[in-house]
This record gives structure tokens, C-alpha cells and sequence, in this order.
């Protein structure tokens, strides 16, 4: 009885605060849908490049956008305290309601990173700043890396990516996909983001102007040996996803 409470308790809470999914009916099939699908989408990915050696992922340029905010990029930090020194000034790590946010966009390969293009604080990307980052950043960093090698692009599905600018300047380009929905732990360019921050929160930036100047710094700072092992761990993690039946793995 006290379960089946607590159950309409929470369910009502939900539907107050967010209401319910559009054309989806409470407790209908339809609400799990998405998950399945993502599960589907990935093993479908995962079975199409199973045969795919690190060779052949080398060949793949990565791609993605994050954000960095002011004052703990990585959102967490460590200390040792004493008994009874948790809320000293010293153990308390100061917050800001409203943190500038810096969007960042990069790409890299085995060969090394990319170019990497630093929006304007507190701007997220779109089609236009895509399609002038693909055409000034992503082209020039190709051809750097790759020469007349022929190479293969990789992007997620945000929506800015789709759009019809987007798709039809990429109709003549190899891109790899289509990328599973909800899979960071199939694009390796997610652990050097993750990489980076940690980096960027060492060197305790105080403003926008010099946030931006310690990611780019950090960024060229990355070695080709640290991208070359992400781009290696391709075919263990397509192994992973595969042996959990589509399901998120350790990556």
C-alpha cells in the first residue's frame, strides 16, 4: 500500500514539474521507445565497423563541441581535511550562480589534433558558425594532417548538424556514420574533453579572456601519442558495446 503511494506520489510530482511527452500516453510503450532505438542504433553502428582495425580508425577524423565554464571546469575537486574542517573556508570551493560559458569546437585524428575554434562567451553553435567552422577549420586541419590521403569525418546528430546548409555542403564530403544517438563512449574526442578540462581547472583561469587563452593552450599541448592511443581504443570499445548487447560501456 505504502509502495503503490509513494509510486502516484512520484508520478504526479513528475507530470506537475514537466509535464508529460508529447502524443506519448502514461505508461504507454511509446515512452521507452527512445532508449530502445539508441540501443538498436548502436549495435547497428557497432556491427557495421566490427571488422575495423585501428589502421583503418586512423583514418577518421573526430569531431565534437563542450562547454567550459569559469571557476571548476571539471565540476569537482579533491581535498583532505581533518575531522570537523568540512565547511572551513579552506575545504569549501567558492560557486557562481550564472558561470561565464566559453563553447568550444575541435577535431582531431591519430595523427594529432585539430584545429580548434573558441566561440564567443556565452554563444552555443548553430548552422552558420557551423558551416564557417567546417569551412575554415575542419578543411585546412584535413588537409594538414591527411594531404591527398583520403580521410573520413565523424560528427554526432545535434540538430544544428542537420540542417539542410549543413547536409548539402557535406554531400560531397566521407563522412562516417550514422552516428548512434547518446554514445560518448563510442567518440574518443569525449576523454580528451575530459582530459582538457582537468587540465584547464589546474590553471585556475579568473576570467572569459583568460579561460579562453588556457584551453587553446592546453589544447596544442596534447600530444599525438595521447591521441593516437584514444583513436586505437576504436576497436576495443565497438567490442565492448557489442559484448553488452548495446549498452553503455567503460569507455
Amino acid at each position: 500500500m505504502a509502495a503503490g503511494r509513494c509510486e502516484h506520489i512520484c508520478t504526479h510530482s513528475e507530470e506537475k514539474t514537466f509535464g508529460r511527452w508529447p502524443g506519448v500516453k502514461k505508461g504507454s510503450k511509446e515512452a521507452t521507445s527512445l532508449q530502445k532505438k539508441n540501443i538498436r542504433d548502436r549495435l547497428i553502428f557497432c556491427r557495421k565497423y566490427s571488422e575495423w582495425t585501428a589502421e583503418d580508425w586512423g583514418k577518421v577524423i573526430f569531431s565534437d563541441e563542450a562547454p567550459f565554464r569559469l571557476f571548476g571546469a571539471s565540476g569537482k575537486r579533491l581535498v583532505r581535511r581533518r575531522k570537523g574542517e568540512r565547511y572551513h573556508q579552506s575545504c569549501v570551493m567558492p560557486t557562481v550562480k550564472h558561470p561565464d560559458t566559453i563553447h568550444v569546437w575541435g577535431c582531431f585524428s591519430s595523427k594529432a589534433v585539430g584545429s580548434l575554434t573558441i566561440l564567443p562567451k556565452n554563444t552555443a553553435m548553430n548552422k552558420v558558425w557551423y558551416q564557417n567552422t567546417l569551412q575554415q577549420q575542419l578543411l585546412p586541419t584535413t588537409q594538414q594532417q591527411f594531404g591527398e590521403e583520403q580521410c573520413i569525418f565523424q560528427h554526432d546528430g545535434a540538430l544544428c548538424y542537420k540542417a539542410k546548409v549543413i547536409t548539402k555542403w557535406l554531400g560531397d564530403q566521407n563522412v562516417l556514420g550514422p552516428w548512434p544517438g547518446n554514445s560518448p563512449d563510442l567518440n574518443p574526442i569525449e576523454n580528451l574533453w575530459s582530459i582538457l578540462k582537468r587540465r584547464v581547472d589546474k590553471q585556475k583561469p579568473t576570467n572569459s579572456d583568460k579561460l579562453q587563452e588556457v584551453i587553446m593552450k592546453e589544447w596544442v599541448a596534447i600530444s599525438q601519442d595521447l591521441a593516437q592511443k584514444l583513436i586505437e581504443s576504436m576497436p576495443s570499445r565497438i567490442a565492448e558495446v557489442l559484448k553488452k548487447k548495446g549498452q553503455h560501456c567503460k569507455y
